[in-house]
């Protein structure tokens, strides 16, 4: 066993507030931690990424970008960490080759060292292109492997993924483990498994959704991982990270235990509590405890508790449960895809549909994407029935190659449109403009705060050519009915029910 100290990851900025508090902290909250946070010896500071980029712009009236300069000015010793939904940025969809490859340049000149790559299918063919532009842009690229359960995932599939990703060139691999599933045993197994293989650090990122956090992370370091992923109490535990005191008081005598100031963690705790007191309207005790369900349903803590309360709106609250019971049906129908975003909204959608009209009666568009493999390649095969439904509706066969191949260049027609409506039309606002459309448009306007300040690009600008048409959608025969709206881990969803022709 290695007894170099495990490094501790902090992620109270990102994961923390996002799964415990809706993803609502403020830049101007952070700026009452962010320099002590920088002080206190974390391998790296997960900043930005995931729902913050979303959240910010639309309930927060924050540019991205101007979030980051800020954070890497209060803490520049630190390295800075992002999660990258891989093809999906930081959206639900997928996006061309070229808006992916200008997100990543525009956030490494702005200062983000690791770029924390995942697929929500672990489709690697989902990650390439991301991982080279980070390469190219001379940072850290960090693959990851969603960690899920089911009966085609088991310990020798996701080593192998591993060694996959190290051959991708990747610099380090993530166990990415977004719904606390990962009991202790397999957390050695595939560990053990990886360090006997790969030659690159690994990482492994939980949520104690299900009580297993803490005793995952002391199984995967005595199998040797180089660090694991904690956060602040009251930003901590729960559907977030094990928190890190805890963390260190269950290594007391390990060998590999970190050292770090108590005192100064107890006050960030303090600061934290204030901070959390302040967002008390997006936080709740049901995320605060251990949830045996999760094991069952597999639902990420932070879209459980919001589904709750959207189940709620729609007059089905009582249905929660069967819409629960739902999704294990839905994702296996789905090639027992990974509940992450975006599949676990996908997966989510389509169990409330199901129960309310009937299974199929209402094929989201998504979920029909998913299965006629416009998401990538599913872990296990589509169910035929389900399969042949979404080929009637859309009149299109199963697609097997790389989603992305699919899309046209947007980056040029971005600048366009930008630059036609009067806004910036640098590469910061481009792929912004490309992910949430309508909320950049409202952060100038006012209607989300005061417009953002000016971002300087060194990015070449392209002669800017006329808008090319729209990409069309995949086609369907359905007839709308309805409309919902759904929040779903900070993201608003706004789903067409539609009646099946």
């Amino acid at each position: 066993m290695k007894t170099v100290p495990v490094v501790f990851n902090n992620t109270v900025l990102r994961d923390g507030h996002q799964s415990l508090a809706a993803t609502r902290m403020t830049t101007k909250q952070m700026e009452a931690v962010a320099p002590e946070l920088d002080s206190m010896g974390f391998g790296t500071l997960e900043t930005w990424g995931g729902a913050t980029i979303d959240a910010g712009l639309r309930f927060l009236g924050e540019f991205p970008f101007a979030r980051l300069d800020a954070l890497k000015r209060l803490a520049p010793r630190t390295p800075h960490t992002m999660l990258l939904r891989g093809q999906n940025i930081v959206q639900y969809t997928n996006f061309p080759d070229d808006v992916v490859e200008a997100f990543v340049a525009a956030a490494a000149r702005h200062g983000m060292d690791i770029f924390r790559v995942f697929d929500a299918l672990n489709d690697l063919r989902n990650i390439e292109t991301a991982v080279r532009a980070v390469k190219k842009a001379g940072k850290h690229a960090q693959g990851t492997v969603c960690y899920t359960t089911s009966p085609v995932h088991t310990p020798e599939m996701f080593v192998e993924l591993g060694t996959k990703i190290e051959a991708m060139g990747c610099d380090s691999i993530a166990i990415k483990d977004m719904a606390g599933l990962l009991p202790p045993d397999v957390a050695f197994q595939v560990v053990r498994g990886l360090k006997e293989r790969v030659k690159i650090p690994v990482v492994v990122h939980t949520h104690d959704t299900a009580g297993f956090g803490c005793a995952a992370y002391y199984a995967a370091i005595e199998a040797g991982v180089d660090a694991v992923d904690t956060s602040i109490s009251p930003f901590a535990n729960g559907t977030g990270q094990p928190d890190t005191w805890r963390m260190l008081q269950a290594l007391s005598i390990h060998p590999r235990r970190p050292q770090f100031d108590g005192a100064k963690l107890r006050k960030l705790r303090e600061v934290l509590t204030g901070i959390y007191a302040e967002l008390s309207q997006f936080t709740s005790t049901k995320n605060e405890m251990v949830d045996n369900d999760v094991l069952t349903y597999q639902v990420p803590g932070g879209m459980l508790s919001n589904f709750r309360n959207q189940l709620k709106e729609q007059k089905m609250a009582d249905r929660f449960a069967d819409v629960m019971q739902e999704m294990p049906y839905v994702r296996q129908c789905l090639g027992w895809i990974p509940l992450v975003t975006p599949t676990s909204q996908i997966v989510g959608v389509q169990a409330m549909l199901n129960v309310k009209f009937g299974r199929w009666k209402n094929f989201s568009p998504e979920a029909m994407k998913v299965a006629l493999g416009y998401y990538g390649r599913t872990p296990g095969p589509i169910d035929p029935q389900v399969l042949a439904l979404a080929e009637k509706l859309t009149g299109k066969p199963q697609f097997t190659g790389r989603p992305a191949d699919a899309l046209e260049p947007r980056m040029e027609k971005l600048r366009a449109t930008l630059v036609e409506k009067g806004l910036p039309s640098d590469d910061e606002h481009c792929v912004i403009y490309a992910m949430f459309p309508q909320e950049l448009e409202k952060l100038y306007k006012g209607g989300a705060g005061a417009p953002a300040a000016p971002v300087a690009s060194s990015a070449p600008k392209p002669e800017i050519k006329a808008p090319a048409p729209a990409q069309p959608v995949i086609p369907g025969t359905t007839k709308k009915i309805s409309r919902l709206a759904l929040t779903i881990e900070g993201k608003r969803h706004d789903v067409s029910v539609e009646e099946l022709a």
